[in-house]
């Protein structure tokens, strides 16, 4: 984790897998006919097994916890300087994200290493230098800002997927990374999509060229990154565009 930190505060300043999928618990999302759409609560990892918690588990969730912050951070402060909607919208799903490995860190009992959660604080010096860096790179132009969100999504699917090789195996703790891991492809998409109709281009700079070109020739996930064993389920309803009302269950945890 700390090697992936290090590289990019060397190199973020120039910004121009084969895992196994385990099941995961419920929370879910329906999806009703005539385009109606709607999401349930109660995506319960108290449901799944409290496994030992190795060290490397431990320092990965104080890792992702703050990462995901800086993401949001990040994100947040360069949409009031661009009025583009994916710094509008992908703050909420990294929230959401935070939160998850939040609960994850309350399960375990483990201090929060977020003690201030006001914008642009971090605990983790690393990260606090970090954010310092993107916010001056993505400040520059609309399309290093766009690099910029594309650089950390980069980071965020490396840091994950690294994780999930070689440090976790507890299975509240893979479930939560499989889902993050998918809504992060999700935001490269956006911020891919974005930098193209801008004229722009992102060089990858932690997952492999291969793996980026995979994500960006894939189409938008959705629902759970794996099959629910249905430790809850959720209802979701929604309002179709011209054509009635859609009742749906669904199960599976979406944090995209």
């Amino acid at each position: 984790m700390k090697t992936s930190l290090f590289c990019l505060l060397g190199i973020a300043l120039i910004v121009s897998s084969s895992l196994p999928v385990a099941a995961v618990a419920g929370c879910g999302q329906g999806r009703g006919k005539g385009g109606g759409g709607g999401q349930g609560g109660g995506c319960d990892i108290s449901a799944l097994p409290h496994e030992e918690l190795s060290e490397a588990e431990t320092a990965s969730l104080l890792l992702m916890r703050e990462e995901e912050k800086l993401a949001r951070d990040v994100y947040l402060t360069l949409g009031e300087k661009y009025e583009l909607n994916v710094f509008t919208n992908i703050p909420r799903s990294e929230q959401r994200h935070m939160d998850r490995v939040g609960d994850l860190l309350a399960k375990y009992d483990v201090a929060d290493p977020i003690v201030d959660d006001s914008r642009g604080k971090f605990e983790n010096p690393e990260l606090q230098k970090l954010y310092n860096d993107l916010i001056d790179k993505g400040s520059e132009s609309v399309i290093a800002a766009l690099q910029v969100g594309a650089t950390i999504e980069d980071l965020d699917i490396y840091d994950l997927e690294k994780a999930m090789a070689n440090d976790v195996d507890n299975q509240d703790i893979m479930q939560i990374y499989q889902n993050l891991t998918k809504g992060s492809r999700n935001h490269m998409r956006a911020f891919s999509s974005q930098l193209e109709a801008h004229g722009g281009s992102y060089e990858v700079q932690f997952i492999s060229a291969a793996d980026y070109e995979a994500i960006l020739a894939s189409d938008q996930e959705h629902g759970p990154a794996g099959e629910s064993q249905g430790c809850g389920q959720g209802q979701g309803k929604g309002r179709g565009k011209g054509r009635g009302q859609g009742r749906g269950q669904g199960r599976g945890c979406n944090n995209g």
